[in-house]
């Protein structure tokens, strides 16, 4: 995996903004500096200078996942699959939200915002192994799932699970 700049530029972001909301504050330019060593630099402008080089072409694409309640959603993405919050914007009390998750390799976007998305969307998302991972959120209860592997699925083992809004992942154990 490679980082950007904007991608170190953004992890500074968070790590501020995840302190701050601890009470513990540091400047922008710290967390730079923090964000630099992390990635095995010695400051902020050999990261800058060393990040900017990179030129990664085209990216992955990251799905747009419409939701109807902010709640739920954290409730079943955050709580029950084990993503985390990268990022998230509401640009005023009572707007809709806008939030950027991810688990391990898997990046999606949650949005409140009516015209992104369609619920109902099916996202495929591969896995090393469907056994480990149906594990590790079964450890989580949800109250209305109860997934379970289908070893016939013509993608290899897969977990079908639906989210409140009716948007469908698709957990795909891969084999290179």
């Amino acid at each position: 995996m490679y980082f950007t700049l904007n991608d170190a530029k953004m992890a500074a972001r968070t790590l501020q903004h995840n302190l701050t909301a601890t009470e513990a504050t540091i400047s922008h330019s710290r967390a730079l500096e923090i964000v630099s060593q992390q990635l095995g630099f010695t400051d902020w402008n050999t990261a800058s200078a060393r990040l900017s080089t990179v030129n990664p072409g085209t990216g992955s694409p990251v799905p747009v996942l419409r939701i109807l309640d902010e709640t739920l959603a954290r409730e079943f993405y955050l709580n029950y699959l084990g993503f985390n919050v990268e990022w998230e914007l509401r640009l005023e009390p009572g707007m809709p939200s806008y939030l950027r998750i991810r688990r391990d390799e898997t990046i999606l976007d949650l949005s409140e915002h009516h015209g992104d998305g369609i619920p109902g969307t099916v996202v495929w998302v591969p896995i090393a192994n469907a056994a480990t991972f149906l594990a590790d959120i079964s450890r989580r209860s949800h109250p209305r799932l109860n997934p379970g592997i289908d070893h016939d699925a013509p993608g290899g083992a897969t977990i079908e699970i639906t989210d409140s809004f009716g948007n469908v992942l698709r957990f795909c154990e891969t084999h290179d």
